[in-house]
C-alpha cells in the first residue's frame, strides 16, 4: 500500500458524519410490492420500452433498450407483471417515464441472465459488450454509460486505470462497505476494465479514514494476485472528484476543458467495477445496488442492497423515516446530492445514498459579502461567487467567459460561504442551461 504523493489546491473539510453507518454491514432491503424502473438512469438518451402492459417479466430481463451509443438499457429488478408506464420525479427535477412492475415474490431470473461464464478468455470487445448489455453506468452518481468510457478513441491510449474509492461525501458509506465486504469482486472487475482499454497500471484511491476498506482491498489483492497499488489518500473534500483524484494518485493534471483520457487515465467508481465483474462473470445486469440511508431524520440508518426502482417511501419506511422532523431530503450526499421535494421518486443505478436532514436553517441565506472564501476553496481555481451571480442573473455568455463549464459541482463554495448562499445550485442550473442552448444550436444547424 502506498501513501499519497499529491494534494490538490482548494477543497474543504466538512464533518464526516459517517459514524451512524460505517460499522453496519450491508444487508438486503425488504422486497418491495412493486418497482418503477426508470428509462432515464444515465447520461444520454433515455432507453426505449420493450415490454407491453400485462406481460410477465423476469428479473434481469431487458425491459428497455439503449437508444444509440451514449445510452444504456434497463432491466427488471424483480419478476412479476408489467403494469404500465408511470411518471416519476428525477433528482434533477424533471419527470421521467418508468415501467411499473408488480412483484410476484418469486424472484425468478430470466434464462439469459445469472449464468456462470468463463471470463479468462474474454476479449476487450466482449467485455465492452457485456458491460453495455448489463446497462452499467457510473455508479458514484455521474451515471455516464460505462461501455462508452471503455471505448476511448484510438488516438487516446490509456495506460492507467484508477478506481475511485475515496467516498469523500459526508454521511455516505456505501463504497466503504462494498470495498470492505466484496473486495475480490471489485478487483476482478477492475482487471476486466483494464483489459478492455489495455491499461497496465492499476490504482485504487481510498481516503485514509477508511482503514478497514484499505486493508480489505490490500489483502484481497495479495490473495488473488492482482497487481494494484492501493493508495491511501488524505481526507480532503472533494478527493473523489475525477480530476482531483487523478492528480492525487498520478500527479497528472487534466487540462481545462479536457478529459481524463487526455492524460492517459481512466477513472471508474468501485461500485461500477463490482457491477462489471457481475456482468462479465455471471451475465448479471444491474438489478440492485448498495445504498446508504442515513441522517438524523431516520431512526434506523443502514447500508442496504436495494432493488432498482424501489419507491422512496418503501425504502425510507424500512429505516423508520421521520417525515415530520425531516426538513430536507437529499438523493446522494449533502455536498453534491440533489434535494427532493416529495417521495414520488424511485431508486436508480446512480443513487448511492438517501440523506434525511432535520435542520431548517439549510433554506436560509444572505447576500454575498465578497469575502473570497469560495475562491480559496474551489479545487478548480474558479470564481464561484462571480459564477453564481451570473447564474442568478441568467448571464450565460458571461458565465462561459469565466469557465463555468469547468465547475465540477463539488459544493465546496456553498459549504464555506458565511452567508450560506446556494452557490453550487446556481452554477449547476447555469451549466445546464448553457448545455441546453448549445444542444439546440447544434441541432438547428
Amino acid at each position: 500500500m502506498s501513501s499519497h504523493k499529491h494534494l490538490f489546491n482548494g477543497g474543504c473539510h466538512p464533518p464526516e458524519n459517517k459514524d451512524a453507518t460505517k460499522d453496519l454491514e450491508s444487508r438486503p432491503a425488504k422486497a418491495p410490492a412493486f418497482v418503477a424502473v426508470s428509462f432515464s438512469q444515465h447520461i444520454g438518451k433515455p432507453s426505449t420500452p420493450l415490454v407491453k402492459v400485462g406481460e410477465r417479466v423476469l428479473r434481469g430481463q431487458r425491459i428497455a433498450d439503449n437508444q444509440g451509443f451514449v445510452s444504456a438499457p434497463a432491466h427488471a429488478s424483480v419478476s412479476g407483471t408489467a403494469k404500465g408506464v408511470v411518471q416519476l420525479r428525477h433528482p434533477l427535477g424533471f419527470l421521467v417515464d418508468a415501467l411499473k412492475i408488480e412483484n410476484d415474490g418469486l424472484d425468478e431470473w430470466h434464462p439469459d441472465a445469472n449464468q456462470d461464464r468463463d471470463v479468462s478468455a474474454m476479449t476487450p470487445d466482449e467485455i465492452r459488450k457485456a458491460v453495455q448489455d448489463a446497462g452499467i453506468v457510473g455508479m458514484g452518481g455521474a451515471t455516464f454509460p460505462t461501455h462508452v468510457k471503455l471505448a476511448p478513441p484510438p488516438d487516446k491510449p490509456m495506460d492507467t486505470l484508477v478506481l475511485n474509492g475515496a467516498e469523500c461525501e459526508p454521511y455516505l458509506t456505501a463504497d466503504d462497505r462494498l470495498m470492505t465486504e466484496r473486495p475480490e469482486e471489485i478487483l476482478r472487475g477492475m482487471e476486466l476494465m483494464a483489459k478492455a482499454v489495455n491499461a497496465k497500471t492499476l490504482i485504487v484511491g481510498i481516503e485514509d479514514n477508511k482503514p478497514r476498506a484499505i486493508k480489505s482491498m490490500q489483502d484481497a489483492a495479495a490473495r488473488i494476485g492482482v497487481k494494484v497499488d492501493v493508495r491511501a489518500l488524505p481526507v480532503m473534500y472533494p478527493q473523489g472528484a475525477e480530476k482531483q483524484l487523478i492528480y492525487a494518485t498520478t500527479g497528472r493534471v487534466v487540462p481545462a476543458g479536457g478529459l481524463p483520457m487526455d492524460v492517459g487515465v481512466l477513472v471508474h467508481n468501485t461500485a461500477s467495477a463490482y457491477a462489471c465483474y457481475e456482468a462479465c462473470r455471471y451475465n448479471q445486469p444491474i438489478t440492485e445496488r448498495i445504498v446508504t440511508v442515513t441522517g438524523p431524520g431516520v431512526r434506523k440508518p443502514a447500508n442496504l442492497w436495494v432493488r432498482i426502482g424501489t419507491m422512496a417511501k418503501v425504502l425510507l419506511d424500512e429505516c423508520e423515516f421521520d417525515a415530520n422532523a425531516t426538513k430536507k431530503l437529499i438523493v446522494g450526499g449533502p455536498m453534491m446530492g440533489m434535494p427532493m421535494r416529495d417521495l414520488e421518486w424511485a431508486t436508480t443505478k446512480g443513487g448511492n445514498g438517501v440523506l434525511c436532514l432535520t435542520d431548517p436553517a439549510a433554506y436560509v441565506y444572505d447576500p454575498c459579502i465578497r469575502c473570497g472564501r469560495c475562491v480559496d476553496a474551489c479545487p478548480m481555481g474558479l470564481l464561484p461567487c462571480t459564477l453564481s451571480n451570473y447564474g442568478e442573473a441568467n448571464l450565460l455568455a458571461e458565465a462561459v467567459d469565466v469557465n463555468a463549464r469547468d465547475c465540477i459541482e463539488c459544493g465546496c463554495c456553498s459549504y464555506v460561504c458565511p452567508s450560506k448562499r446556494p452557490i453550487v445550485q446556481w452554477v449547476r442550473m447555469e451549466k445546464a442551461e448553457i448545455n441546453r442552448k448549445a444542444q439546440l444550436a447544434a441541432a438547428s444547424k
